[in-house]
């Protein structure tokens, strides 16, 4: 009985491992994108309320403040640079957006992995789009890896616990 009680204390659960996750490009809302999906580093998760100041008159003590709308930081991912004979249908999506300003919203689906590599939970980003493309800086001293940073705005997103 008392293994049972401990199993369902949720008090006694340990925080989760950021190390785990992919990165999951939803092509039409459901099918995932095969090819892109793992990266080094994924930042940019946050969301605030914008609020406005309301001023009442013969009220000198305070003012009001009511949420006007909310801001969201772009989505930001980082890879390894790699070259490879399979095209990447991201590659070409920031390509298009990029060269001929052509923009083709989908959604985004980071997805955290618990040690066995079960989906425990996640947030889902909504009519994501490129707005940015960097590599990091190529020098003949440095022995590092080229990484790919990647930036994406997206209309608002949903945190997904399993």
């Amino acid at each position: 009985m008392l293994d049972v009680l401990k199993a369902i204390n949720f008090a006694d659960r340990e925080p989760t491992l950021s190390h785990r996750f992919g990165v999951f490009f939803l092509a039409g809302g459901i099918v995932p994108n095969p090819i892109d999906l793992r990266f080094q580093k994924v930042s940019g998760i946050s969301t605030d309320v914008q609020l406005e100041t309301i001023n009442e008159g013969g009220e000198n003590l305070h003012a009001h403040r009511m949420p006007k709308m909310m801001s969201y930081n772009n989505l930001v991912l980082e890879r390894g640079y790699v070259a490879s004979a399979i095209p990447s249908p991201l590659n070409l999506e920031f390509n298009a957006s990029f060269s001929l300003f052509k923009f083709n919203p989908s959604d985004v689906l980071v997805t955290l992995f618990n040690e066995e590599g079960i989906p425990i939970g996640g947030w889902l980003f909504v009519k994501a789009y490129p707005v940015k493309w960097s590599v990091s800086n190529l020098d003949a001293q440095s022995n590092s890896v080229a990484i790919d940073t990647m930036e994406l705005a997206y209309t608002r997103f949903q945190i997904l616990r399993i």
